[in-house]
């Protein structure tokens, strides 16, 4: 049976490949195994989205992605999926926010709480629609609802170990202050090694202040920030690294940067926040402050590569989260 799939972002942010936000980058690989699969995709996202089937862009906020920038984009949302809902066999929403556009209707509905419960408001697990999606056991363990656990994945191909590794330790991800870019730039300056960091700041104030008072005056030789980078560049980066470092002191519910430095067969040093440990697996190691992170980095050249890789072919197959999905799918469109 060919289905057609709406998958709702959020509002805010485009779905591309090269977007900052895992939620984004998820959403880009299973709108394009939809298509692969022969079935017919619809996505609703902003301007500047790069999608494999249909695109319904919304208008990109340009200012601040403050509350009034919110308001706007769910009434716009809200709007759309109701006029689209009953072409549709399943409703896919991606967003943290899906609450304020989700449409009830006789068509099924599945959200991936691509975030921590906390951050969702509490009303949406007491419902019995949309079906929740886990993407890791730590989330699910601390979620109230789950209907499904279907761990995130990247594209293994996209991502492959290098022959030459250069000095520097890599961080990568949104720039504000519970992804740790601060704890970073002290375990690499304790270890004596140069740090780089790629990432995007978006326009919300607290990140926006972070960045100013956080990072900015500590940036020059010995730390390099390269703002965000698209997929070819961040590919080389992280092949390159000696390590990646995700000193992240929030819940993580998944962690694509370190899927994809292991499937580049560089290790990663990460705290043991949310689904850090069961991600990193044997691929890296796990510390709890800046001490310990800069005395993995001193000994970090010594860790067998290859493990990496390893670790990543076992759990961390984008084939293997859009077949789920896609099963999933078929189940929904069926009841």
């Amino acid at each position: 049976m060919r289905l057609t799939v709406l998958s709702v972002a959020y509002p805010l942010a485009p779905v591309t490949r090269d977007t900052a936000g895992g939620a984004e980058q998820i959403l880009s690989l299973i709108d394009d195994a939809i298509v692969a699969a022969g079935h017919h995709s619809i996505v609703i996202a902003c301007d500047g989205s790069a999608v494999r089937g249909d695109l319904i862009a919304t208008p990109r906020e340009r200012g601040a992605l403050d509350a009034n920038a919110r308001a706007a984009a769910w009434r716009r949302l809200r709007e759309l999926v109701a006029k689209v809902i009953g072409d549709v066999d399943v409703v896919h929403y991606h967003g943290f926010d899906f609450a304020a556009y989700d449409v009830q209707s006789a068509t099924p509905r599945i959200a991936t709480l691509h975030l921590a419960p906390s951050l969702y408001p509490q009303s949406v697990f007491a419902e019995a629609d949309p079906q929740l999606v886990c993407v890791s056991e730590s989330q699910r363990r601390s979620t109230p609802r789950c209907n499904a656990v279907i761990a995130n994945g990247v594209d293994l191909n996209q991502f492959r170990p290098g022959d030459r590794h250069d000095d520097y330790v890599l961080a990568l991800g949104r720039i504000c202050e519970e992804k740790g870019f601060h704890d970073a730039i002290n375990a690499a300056k304790l270890a004596g090694v140069r740090l780089v960091i790629a990432g995007e700041v978006f326009a919300y104030r607290e990140h926006q202040q972070y960045f100013s008072d956080m990072i900015v005056p500590r940036l020059g030789a010995a730390c390099e920030f390269l703002g965000p980078v698209p997929l070819r560049e961040r590919r080389e980066l992280i092949a390159g690294a000696r390590c990646i470092v995700v000193p992240s002191r929030a819940a993580e519910t998944s962690s694509l940067v370190t899927m994809e430095a292991l499937a580049s067969g560089t290790p990663v040093i990460a705290y043991p926040s949310g689904a850090l440990p069961e991600i990193v697996g044997r691929g890296g190691v796990i510390v709890n402050d800046v001490v310990e992170m800069a005395n993995a980095i001193r000994s970090i050249d010594a860790f067998d590569r290859n493990l990496c890789r390893v670790e990543a072919e076992q759990r961390c197959d984008a084939r293997a989260m859009t077949r789920r999905y896609l099963d999933e799918y078929a189940r929904l469109a069926r009841t």
